[in-house]
């Protein structure tokens, strides 16, 4: 069995998959497990994936529908949620094995987002500081867990948006995130595309709300 599964949620990504699998690519095979879950992509991903001889399973549409699925087809003990444009460290695989070794129940990278724009060093200092303080953590910062700790809180909520911090709150009852020094690099794009502050307001706002107790149904329209 091997130890740790790396489960990508994918969607119309042909555009950032080279990039996904030449880091996958790097990976031992004979070790770590590759689960691209596809959401019912109608570019040319599935075909992208096939000539590079990586395989999808298909779930219900939905990043939290999708993780689950991978996690569900999986046989690894650990299980990495990866986005489709967040590159891993190189040694990824064996910081999240030495911090599970050390007593780590769940945990998470520190990250770091590409692109010029001056704001983004800040927003992901704000997003390490944030995560590190209240053990609230966000997939851009890939969330890795014991599959125990993940089939007992019963895995991601099946909601359209706020997954990971519903899943944060259910595992920090647990245990604290172990919060790794290593760095992931996510993509700029979703600021870059509806503008930098914009984006910013936007997501604090719906925390906001959802802290108050909206539902992510809603939430999810409001993004859109």
């Amino acid at each position: 069995m091997k130890s740790i599964a790396i489960i990508v949620p994918v969607l119309n990504e042909a555009e950032n998959l080279p990039a996904l699998i030449n880091q996958l690519s790097k990976l031992n095979q004979s070790e770590v497990e590759i689960i691209i879950v596809d959401g019912g992509s109608t570019d040319t991903t599935l075909k992208l994936l096939a000539n590079m001889n990586l395989s999808a399973i298909s779930a219900p549409r939905g990043r939290a529908n999708q993780m689950n699925a991978g996690a569900l087809h999986s046989h690894a003990n650990i299980l990495m949620f990866l986005h489709a444009d967040t590159e891993l460290p190189a040694n990824a695989v064996k910081a999240v094995e030495a911090a599970i070794k050390e007593g780590a129940f769940w945990g998470r990278f520190n990250v770091r987002i590409s692109g010029k724009h001056p704001m983004f060093k800040i927003i992901a200092m704000m997003m390490n500081w944030r995560s590190r303080l209240t053990g609230m953590v966000t997939g851009d910062q890939v969330i890795f867990i014991r599959r125990e700790l993940f089939n007992a809180v019963d895995g991601f909520p099946e909601q359209p948006l706020m997954e990971d911090i519903e899943i944060s709150k259910r595992l920090r009852k647990i245990s604290r995130p172990a919060c790794l020094p290593e760095t992931v690099i996510t993509s700029g794009r979703r600021w870059q595309k509806h503008g930098v502050w914009k984006t910013i307001l936007l997501m604090w706002r719906l925390r906001f709300a959802y802290w108050r107790g909206v539902p992510a149904s809603e939430l999810a329209e409001y993004y859109r």
